[in-house]
Order: C-alpha cells, then structure tokens, then sequence
C-alpha cells in the first residue's frame, strides 16, 4: 500500500511516499540521491528509542552508514540552543552539499533540523522522515523550517524544501491517543479549508482512523498531503493562497505562547480551538451559517479533541491578552492582523478586514464558559 505525491517546483520538486513499513525500505529510496553511502541522521529522544534502530536497518541494507544525534523532546528544543548543537555536529560529521541530512522525528525535529541544513554550508540537501501525524500531513511538506523566538512561535527560520519525504504510516500506531488526536486537528484543517467532501469523509471515518485502520490513515495522509503540495506549489511562499493552511492558527499560537508552549496545549489541539474559533467568529460575522461551528465542534467532539478554551487546563489571560499574544503572529501584514476566515465548511479564504471588537467577543465568551 503505497502512495506517491508530487510537490512539483521548478528545480525544487521532490516526492512524498505515503504506506506502512518504509523504515525498513528507507535505504532503498535513499541510495539513489547519494553520491556516498553515508547520511547524518537527527532525532529525538522518544522517536529514536522507539524507531532508530529500525531505520539503521533500512539503510544497512543498501549499503548506507548513518550517523545519529539525539535532541531532548518537546517544543522547548525548537531553539537557537539547540539549532548551535544541531549544526555543530552535522559540521563534526564533515556534512557536505551533496550530502543528505535526515530529520527523523516529529515537527519539531523537522523544523529545526530543516532550519540547520538550509544554514549549514549556504545550504545542504535534507530528506524528512516524519513518525507524527501532525509532521506527516503538514509540517514534513512544503520546505517551512525554524524555531521559536521569546516573542513567538516559528518567527525565525527560512523555506527550504525537503529532497524526499518518507511518511511511514505504520509508525503512527506508537503514538499516545493524545499525538494521535493533536494530528488529527491538522487533517480536519484540510477538509475545512477547501475540500467539504473530505470533511464529509472525516466524519463517517474519523472514528476508524484513530482505531488504527491502516488504509483509512493512508488515505487521510494522501489526501492531506495533496491538498497542501496544490497549495504550496501555487504559493510557495506564502505570499497569498498559502495563508490559508493557517486556518485556526492565528487563535492557536496565541494559546500557545499563553500557555509557555507547554504540553497543556499540543500544536494539534490548539489547532483545532482555533479552528472551532475561526469558525465561530465567521458565523457571527454573518459569512457562514450558525450550523456550521457546531458542526465543526459535534466533530471535534465527537472524536475526544479539545474544542474550547474551556478545554484548556489552567490560567490564561483575559481576551485583551490574547488577542495582544496575536501581534506578533507572522500573518500580520502592516500591522494589521490576518485571520482566515470561511464561508462554510471547505470554503475559507483571507481577510484583514476583521473587527477587533468581534474577535474579542468570541475570546470573551469562550473565556466566560471556563
């Protein structure tokens, strides 16, 4: 069971391998683009206590030699700390351009180790292995790499696109119920930004999907990945249609930061808040039908995610503070804040047209309700 997914770029273009089991073929995928049988691998911690050994393997079988660093897990290590380590020892490892650097883990491990290979030499080439669900249907494609800075998530880094992308769907069956569902807010994203039918799809299968049914996560993943490869390769960076893969993001790094960046509130589920967010302010805007957010949220739901602030466990400040953590989200544009916006279930679009009263009412209120 295998799928292929082009992100077509003009001398940029690179595949997305989609199935069970490509750890163990990973030598055979990588042998292709190597001018020397040896790769340098970073990991974290977790991912390389459960996975590691699996993917040296996969390359000794083709001859490969990898080296491997760890990182310590969680969203903490996205930092200039760890981005000096990381790039001090793909040096030591004598890395060159033609060389292939491997960011095996998580979307945190995929952004920095990113982040690393586009700096290191002017720029090394770098294959992602993502073991996430969240890191397999969006952070692993479309060449976004960085880390956190005091003043908010991802504002320092660069686009550097992959060489190749491995999603080996047989690793998302180690995942924590918890990875598994913060996933799954990006692939409900999807369906709510531009394919109904998707979400349609999401619905009747989303409970299979999370039991563990191997050709429906398959196909989420497919699915998920084509939808942001046909945007990435029309807006590579960023610069209009790409925005709205931020569908539910300008609420959920607010979050973020409200909450330290912290595991009280994965990306995933803050994704998913902000999408219920998203939709809540669009249908009191009067751009999409009240039955739209409930819809959104009767899924969430329906699937044990968090769909409110009320879901969020402890302290966070009053909607004046975090609509303030908003300003320093990369979507501002002359100061003016971006929201995505839709109107209705896989029709979103942009907009800096967003009264500031309104979105504090919808914080107000979801604040009230805690």
């Amino acid at each position: 069971m295998r799928e292929t997914v082009n992100v077509n770029l003009p001398g940029r273009g690179y595949d997305v391998v989609i199935g069970p089991d490509l750890l163990a073929e990973a030598g055979a995928y990588l042998s292709p683009m190597l001018a020397r049988k040896k790769v340098a691998v970073i990991s974290d911690a977790n991912v390389a206590a459960l996975h590691l050994e699996t993917l040296r393997a996969g390359l000794a079988a083709t001859g490969i030699e990898m080296a491997a660093m760890t990182l310590p897990p969680g969203e903490a290590t996205k930092s200039w700390e760890q981005l000096n380590i990381c790039c001090d020892w793909l040096l030591d490892q004598k890395v060159e351009r033609r060389d292939l650097v491997i960011a095996f883990g998580g979307g945190v491990v995929g952004d920095l180790v990113g982040f690393a290979a586009a700096i290191l030499r002017r720029g090394v080439r770098f294959v992602q292995i993502p073991t996430s669900l969240l890191a397999q249907v969006d952070s692993s494609v479309g060449g976004k790499t960085g880390i956190n800075a005091a003043q908010g998530k991802n504002l320092i880094g660069a686009f550097h696109q992959p060489s190749l992308v491995l999603a080996d769907t047989a690793v998302l069956g180690t995942l924590t119920p918890r990875d598994f569902l913060a996933g799954y807010g990006e692939v409900v994203k999807y369906g709510l930004l531009g394919d109904a039918t998707f979400f349609d799809w999401l619905e009747r299968q989303g409970p299979a999907l999370a039991a563990g049914d191997g050709a429906a996560r398959v196909e989420a993943v497919r699915r998920s990945v084509q939808m942001k490869a046909d945007i990435v390769m029309r807006d590579e960076t960023e610069q209009g249609d790409r925005a709205l893969l931020n569908l539910g993001h300008t609420f959920c790094h607010s979050l973020e930061a409200a909450t330290g960046y912290s595991d009280r509130l994965l990306h995933g589920e803050g994704v998913a808040i902000g999408c219920a967010l998203a939709f809540e302010l669009s249908a009191r805007l009067g751009l999409c039908s009240q039955e739209d957010p409930s819809r959104v949220r009767a899924h969430l739901k329906a699937m044990g995610m968090k769909t409110d602030l009320s879901d969020i466990a402890g302290d966070l400040p009053d909607a004046e503070g975090l609509l303030g953590l908003m300003g320093q989200d990369k979507k501002v544009v002359d100061g003016q804040l971006r929201f995505i916006l839709a109107r209705g279930i896989g029709t979103a679009f942009v907009t800096g047209d967003v009264p500031r009263d309104a979105v504090l009412g919808v914080l107000r209120d979801g604040l009230a309700a805690r």
